[in-house]
């Protein structure tokens, strides 16, 4: 299957398609983390139809768009129209699987609603943070290690870590990263 990761720089997902024998391919703007070659460094817009893809994960820049930023809305107008713009452009994509995934944010007001909400405890991960998931031609994902209970006996701040992270150069970089235990569930389910 060929399968197109949008907006990754990572290669966590990528990787986790490639493993199980899928043409994967990430872009981002960015260099790929990894420094695989079956990374294409650009603007996704002129990627996109370079080929016939039969699934694309998007993970669109949420900067504009998440509600944690909700505070900063009035002063971004213009760049959240811009970035709505990006994401109907990825959803209305002619690639017949989409997935495009963000946190809770405006899309779900100005757009549609989630197919599904993610957590990374579902997943196998320690940790907690809601993940959105609009869906085309995808069923939704299921539990493959739900550790909820578990995790719940452990600290807010262990549990919430992503949040708590502290001010850094990078702190935007390992907010954004998706949890190798649901790209794992993404290539195996839907690959």
């Amino acid at each position: 299957m060929n399968v197109l990761i949008a907006c990754e720089y990572s290669g966590t997902v990528r990787r986790a398609f490639r493993t199980r024998g899928h043409d994967a391919w990430s872009c981002d703007l960015l260099p790929a983390d990894d420094h695989d070659p079956h990374h294409f460094q650009g603007d996704i817009r002129e990627f996109i139809n370079s080929r016939k893809w039969d699934l694309m994960i998007a993970h669109p820049p949420c900067t504009h768009l998440a509600v944690s930023g909700a505070a900063w809305f009035k002063n971004k107008v213009k760049e959240q129209a811009e970035a709505l713009d990006f994401v109907r452009l990825l959803l209305d994509s002619d690639i017949p699987k989409i997935c495009l995934e963000n946190p809770v944010s405006v899309i779900s007001s100005k757009i549609r609603k989630p197919d599904q909400i993610v957590q990374p405890y579902q997943f196998g991960h320690m940790e907690q943070k809601k993940t959105c998931l609009w869906l085309k031609g995808l069923p939704v994902l299921t539990d493959t290690n739900n550790v909820r209970e578990a995790m719940m006996l452990l600290p807010k701040n262990q549990r919430e870590r992503i949040h708590y992270l502290p001010p850094s150069a990078d702190r935007w970089k390992l907010r954004s990263k998706t949890f190798a235990g649901i790209a794992e569930a993404m290539a195996s389910q839907w690959g």
